[in-house]
């Protein structure tokens, strides 16, 4: 019988039910259009920071991390390369060989960081010919060829053709010294990176620096990054040798993840903020709807309803109107999002975060975007509803139905 007449009340006053729900569907439709941008923005920012570049988990040799050096280096990394891989949550991995050095093009020079790659592995993990914009990527056997960033090219005048000749030390304490053709230039969200990089082929990279068969470190890309913990558990237990550092990209960028989780903290207390605003809209319609009836609780006490029916009443018709709004704002909320994982919301100057450039932000549809205000909505209205509803239970019927 509280059901039923619950449900009246709802139909009777429309317009009190529009107010409510409205407070509701607002706050429900917000929340999870900020659950929606924040948890794309993060995604498409991980994914550009490591997918293209660090990777979701790195291999080297024991400290190289900590302390990078050109004698730290994996041999035989083909066949552990083949052993990672064995893992179905792999998709693709890359070895990489580093080393610091002096870039000179005609009269100009400065510190350049090389770093071989196997330009076929680096394409498929890293898509590493998206990143030349002007010119062509490395060839796929060693043609003592080089690939530079703009920064840098700017930096050296260096053109497309343009000799760049790199001195440095090689792995056998002797002067690595070898000229190379610029065949492209890269840009990436990095301006930093694209200041320094030179890129050259994995095998003109081990004959500059004397590493023959060995680099400095297997970049390893997953089908999900959500399980990033548990693949690298088990590459660790597949390679079974102590000598070998298996890190994910949170302990490799760690001044990155520590920024993304400190804006994190931000992004929760702005949720805090959309849900209380939320609950004190809901709180003045319930409790301004149990004052438009204060006669008609006093003459439902007066006839004999019980304090505690009167109480289930008032809390049956907030969270009647609360599902349904929640139905409504669900909806709208997943359109909404939608739409804008398409085509986002492009600021007027880029941010900046954790050394990542990016200038558009999308969002991500996702259950998050739908529970995590669901509930919130639910939990909120229905305290709030609370004091609406004491107050209607313990309303004294002589001085209610005197009531206008």
């Amino acid at each position: 019988m509280i059901l039923k007449i619950a449900f009246r009340n709802i139909f009777r006053q429309k317009r009190r039910t529009i107010l409510t729900a409205l407070a509701m569907i607002v706050g429900f439709t917000l929340s999870s259009i900020v659950i929606g941008l924040s948890d794309g923005a993060y995604s498409n920012i991980i994914e550009m920071f490591t997918g293209s570049r660090i990777g979701h988990i790195q291999v080297h040799r024991e400290s190289y991390h900590d302390k990078p050096s050109i004698y730290k280096t994996i041999s035989d990394y083909e066949s552990i390369g083949e052993t990672i891989h064995s893992n179905t949550n792999v998709k693709a991995w890359t070895p990489r060989v580093y080393a610091g050095g002096l870039g000179s093009v005609g009269e100009k020079s400065t510190a350049v960081r090389i770093i071989g790659v196997d330009v076929a592995r680096e394409t498929k993990a890293t898509q590493f010919d998206k990143k030349v914009f002007e010119g062509n990527t490395l060839a796929k056997t060693a043609s003592r060829e080089a690939v530079i960033g703009k920064g840098l090219a700017r930096t050296l005048s260096a053109t497309l053709g343009s000799k760049i000749v790199i001195f440095s030390q090689a792995a056998d304490g002797s002067i690595a010294n070898d000229e190379y053709t610029i065949v492209g230039i890269t840009e990436s969200d990095d301006n930093i990176t694209d200041r320094i990089t030179c890129y050259l082929h994995i095998e003109d990279a081990q004959e500059l620096f004397v590493l023959e068969g060995r680099v400095h470190e297997i970049v390893v890309i997953v089908s999900n990054i959500n399980k990033v913990g548990k693949i690298t558990e088990a590459i660790k237990e597949s390679l079974n040798d102590s000598t070998f550092e298996v890190l994910p990209w949170q302990v490799v960028a760690k001044s990155f993840y520590d920024a993304m989780q400190t804006d994190k903290q931000g992004d929760a207390v702005a949720r805090l903020i959309i849900m209380l605003i939320v609950a004190i809209g809901v709180l003045n319609t319930v409790l301004m709807s149990v004052l438009e009836r204060t006669r008609e609780y006093g003459v439902l006490k007066a006839v004999g309803t019980k304090p505690i029916q009167i109480f289930w009443l008032v809390i049956c018709e907030v969270v009647i109107i609360t599902i349904g709004s929640i139905a409504i704002g669900a909806l709208l909320g997943v359109i909404i999002n939608y739409v804008l994982s398409i085509h986002g919301l492009t600021y007027a100057e880029g941010l900046t975060l954790g050394g990542v450039e990016f200038g558009t932000m999308y969002a991500e549809v996702n259950a998050q975007c739908v529970l995590i205000p669901g509930i919130t909505v639910m939990l909120s209205a229905t305290l709030v509803g609370l004091f609406p509803a004491i107050k209607a239970a313990r309303i004294m019927p002589a001085k209610a139905m005197r009531t206008h």
